[in-house]
């Protein structure tokens, strides 16, 4: 089983068979985007029986050859935009665009070339195990990479600390490029979640707004969800100079850093509601083992174990969703993982990611991306009142 992880940064691509990783690869996003067979010749070298495709926000369960229309559901489903859109991103030269153009690309060809040996994963917000009445006006509480994260660090830390899945309660909190997340995990299962633009800033993107900036900004633009982060603010694209400034006491670079680490302390607290018996964070992302991120996220959060997500074994290089997005279809196919799977509610996921949204200026999106998902899908799994599967 193959997982492919679409970073903001870079695809990573993980391997999985009998519980362990046999073969890895990172490629820079941008390459990617450019030529998506760059990707593709990655994996027909690999030979794979399965691939778990790049699910973005999202998708219930769903094999390749129920994808009536794969550039639609690519780019209105799994990505919520618009070819108008992604259009735009692109001439702007917007960093973020890439993942976006290179994700939509490498869906299209996979569908293509594998057909029902493509299968795409859901994110959080599609899980019945996380209460409806959590997901209210919520779109992103994790997306499709943050869940097999989840799912990876649910498995790894059952392992390392030699206790059932249902004994399992942490906050996974992720550090990545773009964004930042924290999920929250209570008797092995995701029961609750923020990322993206609904978690605190983080390295590119500005984070929760004040809806009163959104509202006297009036139009913003797709891509302006990579903008206003940390590394805006301090002109680099790289964490290291900042925590460097930090360990010195040199401004403004000190306070950017803070500012990051608070903010995770502040989505980790924020998911503790959720999950109140939880005794550890269990940290991922590019960033989510930086040493001294870590050691001052430990300082904030002191009555709690901070501690990295253990990878599979074998793993060396490949970032932890790409493994546990292998991990996942592994598991759905019924290998090595079906446990873990059947424990985390993934095949009942249902809906859209959009579902849940009831301010009414949000209704033509909730009705576009419902649309899009009934008309590209063969066999859509929706949801019923409450969140469960119709």
């Amino acid at each position: 089983m193959l997982g492919v992880d679409p970073g903001t940064r870079s695809f990573d691509v993980a391997v999985v068979e009998g519980g362990r990783v046999v073969a890895e690869v990172s490629i820079d996003t941008e390459a990617v985007a450019r030529d998506p067979l760059t990707l593709l010749r990655v994996v027909d070298e690999l030979e794979p029986d399965y691939v778990v495709g790049p699910s973005g926000y999202g998708v219930p369960v769903t094999r390749g050859d129920e994808v009536l229309d794969p550039r639609r559901f690519a780019v209105e489903v799994l990505l919520l935009s618009t070819e108008e859109q992604i259009e735009e991103g692109t001439r702007s030269g917007e960093l973020g665009v890439w993942v976006y153009g290179a994700l939509a690309r490498v869906v299209e060809h996979l569908v293509g070339r594998l057909g029902s040996r493509t299968i795409f994963i859901p994110a959080v917000v599609h899980l019945q195990t996380v209460p409806w009445y959590r997901k209210l006006n919520r779109v992103d509480m994790g997306t499709a990479d943050k869940l097999a994260t989840a799912a990876l660090a649910v498995h790894t830390y059952s392992y390392a600390e030699g206790v059932d899945y249902a004994r399992v309660n942490a906050v996974v909190a992720e550090v990545g490029y773009g964004y930042s997340a924290a999920l929250a995990i209570k008797g092995g299962r995701v029961v609750d979640g923020v990322g993206g633009t609904a978690a605190s800033a983080g390295t590119l993107t500005a984070g929760a707004l004040d809806l009163e900036v959104v509202a006297q900004v009036g139009r913003w633009g797709r891509w302006d969800v990579f903008r206003g982060g940390v590394f805006h603010g301090a002109g680099t694209y790289e964490l290291e100079p900042l925590a460097k400034a930090f360990e010195r006491g040199e401004e403004p670079h000190a306070s950017l850093f803070k500012a990051l680490v608070e903010g995770v302390a502040k989505d980790v607290a924020r998911a503790l509601v959720s999950t109140p018996k939880a005794e550890v964070v269990l940290l991922s992302g590019r960033y989510g083992r930086d040493p001294v991120l870590r050691r001052l996220l430990q300082e904030l959060l002191e009555d709690l174990e901070v501690r990295p997500v253990e990878p599979l074994r074998g793993a060396s290089r490949s970032k932890e969703a790409a493994q546990g997005y292998a991990a996942l279809g592994e598991g759905l196919l019924g290998g090595y993982f079906r446990d873990l799977v059947e424990h985390l509610g993934v095949r009942e996921a249902c809906g859209t990611a959009v579902d849940y949204l009831t301010h009414p200026r949000a209704a033509s999106l909730r009705e576009r991306v419902l649309r899009s998902y009934v008309e590209t899908v063969r066999n859509p799994k929706l949801c019923r009142s409450g969140g469960h599967l119709v």
